[in-house]
């Protein structure tokens, strides 16, 4: 497993799945084309990409360059490492027929591959900072931020107010406020943030 400090982009949930087999890292998929019409989203990714720098992994076909060259729009070209897979020919297993150009996509990569694409962008290699405690779903929970009634609406408010997308799940959100955040940070936003609610 190789371990990254730069939060990973991707285009499909699927292209996730095969990724999280070979990094640790965030892995946040675009859902396509929708990013286009995802004002939070692409707000979202600015702001890690200010913070963290951001790596780019999308498909080699004419689909992932558009998208690719969208999120650089986003964030500009000094905060972004690009990795390139190589384009062979073929379809993956779930799908019925293959793509247009007739490509592997990154989610039909084995990690063998996926590997060599990471250390030719020299991105291999990186420290990962060292783990602090980390927030875990307990702390949203004993926070209202989940699993209680009328936490999705509370989510929603803090999200807000950190500058995330509104719509995070709970698992979504626990993984990019671990990557934004320590435990402390989230301990004085909460705190801060629930004094106002019940001000309210």
């Amino acid at each position: 497993m190789i371990s990254l400090k730069s939060p990973v982009i991707v285009e499909g949930k699927y292209d996730k799945k095969t990724l999280e087999n070979v990094i640790d890292a965030l892995i946040i998929p675009t859902n396509g084309f929708s990013l286009f019409k995802d004002k939070e989203k692409c707000q979202m990714i600015r702001m890690l990409a200010e913070k963290y720098g951001v790596i780019v992994i999308t498909d080699s076909d004419s689909a992932g360059n558009m998208i690719r060259a969208y999120i650089k729009n986003i964030v500009g070209e000094s905060s972004i490492t690009n990795v390139y897979i190589p384009q062979i020919k073929g379809k993956e297993k779930r799908k019925a027929k293959g793509s247009k150009e007739g490509l592997l996509g990154l989610e039909g990569m084995t990690p063998g591959v996926i590997i060599k694409a990471l250390e030719k962008s020299g991105v291999v290699g990186e420290e990962k900072p060292e783990s602090k405690r980390k927030i875990t779903k307990t702390d949203m929970f004993l926070r209202g931020l989940s699993g209680g009634s009328g936490s999705k609406e509370r989510r929603k408010v803090f999200l807000k107010k950190i500058d995330l997308p509104e719509n995070l799940s709970p698992n979504a959100m626990l993984d990019i406020i671990n990557t934004i955040m320590d435990y402390e940070e989230f301990c004085e936003v909460t705190k801060e943030w629930l004094n106002s609610q019940t001000k309210n």
